[in-house]
């Protein structure tokens, strides 16, 4: 039997670094070369990480590829196919610059095909940056004529479909597809509904790991011209996953199949990904949070344990007059349960230090948000400190249905560097703590965490709900109107009340302002505040249809 075997090199290169990208890359092509591959195959942009924004913009950037490109050529014995910028060199005048794939053997490059489809919605902004390309490219290897793809052409009928009438016996595509609810099974959907409609094999290779807000969570795949699955990389993780495609069948050798993730494992993941490459590639030596004894900074708590191990976690308890003795008592027990560095810090000299400095001007007002505020932002203070003396990221515990109204305060529980549930609604915050504690038998976030009512506690007897809709409805509404576009009269249509329904539109619009000004997050969903949603801070647009 004559096999083709190819390398999908699933990994997570470090955006920016282009030379380090390099020696992974050479490291990880002779490792599929001992394994017996003949041809590796790299994620899109895998020399310059994904995605490198306003870094192509650099003057330097074409040397530095340059570099790269030719620490590649070492590589002998195996032909490799890598993605990269590509842009050629003219003093006279400026050339365009194209995201590109190579392929390189023996030092040499063998063709370089130019991506056809630059997509320019959601997270991508591609065509900022680059030219479309216009040409396919098929290459001869061991007898077999191998296309080549780049991540959106895939997504189209028309590049897939050349390759084919243009004789090439099997595609190979390179992607950087981040994450987001439901993702995976649409490409795999896709994947499969192109190989049958085109009769033809691919071979997909994505790339992993965190880049700031996005995470990429791999999922390489081997399909055949009838959509079956042939061969599954893991999730979340780096893997050189081999894959034999029988020249003679043309058709990739199946192995067993990959577990599948649920949903909320889906999402659990992510957030374990994001804050481990955020905190680590960023050179903290750990991280910091504020551990209020409720849901969402427990759930933080547990994500950032399983990111980093407990030596590399802080918690501090920062209690005031209405804190619960039961936050105070299930805030220590997470913390040694899960055995990290935990310490109380009660704040009730500094508020009153604070209220006393303002009185002068506040005089005998009625005491409200404001002085509630002054609770949140002492924590704030806090934290900051405790980072700039030790060096610990402040984690922030926000989550989505918070951020969307403004529940949260400005240079309080907003402050800090990175926010773990930034896309995550409340609902889903229950979800994940079941889910965490599912894990082990022993639970990692006391249940009555979960169970009793949420409360900022900066009032007596203060519950969310007392300013808030059950968040059932509330994240409802939020998901219409945020992810969906629905608008006002869509979702009172749909069966909500009006009344409410204004109110969280209203409040979704005017804290905007706020939403600029949070820390990033891992992106979750479809539509997450910062790269997707944006918004005119100052607009005269009124809620309605």
């Amino acid at each position: 039997m004559s096999v083709l075997t190819f390398a999908l090199a699933q990994y997570s290169p470090r955006v920016g670094d282009l030379l380090a990208n390099a020696k992974q890359m050479v490291q990880l092509a002779e490792q599929a070369k001992q394994k017996g591959a003949d041809v590796i195959v790299f994620p899109e942009l895998a020399v310059t990480g994904y995605p490198p924004e306003d870094l192509l913009l650099r003057a330097s950037m074409n040397k530095r590829v340059r570099h790269a490109l030719d620490v590649l050529k070492q590589v002998n014995g195996i032909t490799m196919v890598v993605g990269y910028p590509h842009q050629d060199d003219d003093a006279t005048q400026p050339q365009p610059r194209y995201n590109s794939a190579a392929v390189l053997c023996d030092g040499k490059i063998l063709g370089v095909y130019h991506k056809q489809y630059l997509p320019n919605y959601s997270v991508f902004d591609e065509r900022r940056y680059f030219t479309t390309g216009s040409q396919h490219v098929i290459l001869e290897i061991k007898g077999q004529k191998v296309g080549l793809l780049v991540c959106e052409d895939i997504w189209q009928e028309k590049p897939i479909c050349q390759l084919k009438k243009l004789g090439a016996d099997v595609a190979v595509v390179l992607n950087a597809s981040p994450f987001e609810t439901g993702k995976h099974d649409r490409r795999k959907e896709l994947l499969q509904n192109q190989t049958r409609t085109n009769a033809i094999p691919l071979a997909y290779v994505n790339c992993v790991g965190g880049q700031d807000d996005l995470v990429f969570d791999g999922g390489s795949m081997a399909v055949n011209a009838d959509g079956s699955i042939a061969a599954e990389a893991n999730r979340f993780s780096e893997q050189l996953l081999l894959v034999e495609f029988d020249c003679e069948k043309h058709a990739f050798n199946q192995q067993p199949p990959v577990a599948a993730l649920s949903a909320v494992a889906e999402t659990y993941q992510t957030l374990v990904v994001g804050v481990r490459d955020y905190v680590n590639r960023s050179g903290f030596p750990g991280v910091i949070l504020g551990l209020s004894g409720g849901v969402d900074s427990a759930l933080c708590l547990a994500i950032a344990v399983d990111a980093l191990g407990p030596e590399r976690v802080n918690a501090v308890m920062m209690p005031f007059a209405y804190t619960a003795q039961i936050s105070l008592d299930d805030a220590a027990a997470q913390a040694k349960r899960l055995n990290v560095a935990y310490h109380v810090a009660e704040i009730h000299n500094i508020v009153h230090s604070f209220a006393n400095t303002l009185h002068p001007f506040f005089g005998d007002s009625d005491v409200g948000v404001t002085e509630e505020n002054l609770q949140a932002r002492t924590r704030g203070t806090l934290l900051m400190a405790l980072s700039n003396k030790f060096g610990h990221l402040v984690l922030t515990t926000g989550n989505k249905s918070e951020m969307a109204v403004g529940y949260a305060t400005l240079y309080g529980d907003m402050a800090g560097g990175y926010d773990v549930l930034k896309d995550v609604y409340k609902t889903e915050v229950f979800e994940l703590c079941r889910y965490r504690n599912s894990l082990e038998e022993s639970p990692v976030i006391p249940e009555r965490v979960i169970t009793r009512p949420p409360s900022a506690e900066l009032r007596p007897d203060q519950v969310d709900q007392d300013s808030l809709p059950p968040y059932e409805i509330l994240d409802a509404i939020l998901q219409g109107y945020i992810e969906h576009d629905l608008s006002q009269t869509e979702l009172v249509e749909k069966g909500f009340d009006c009344d409410v329904v204004n109110r969280i539109i209203k409040m979704v619009d005017r804290n905007e302002y706020k939403r600029r000004q949070a820390a990033i997050g891992p992106r979750v969903t479809s539509r997450a505040f910062g790269r997707e949603r944006r918004y005119p801070l100052v607009n005269g647009w009124q809620a309605g249809d």
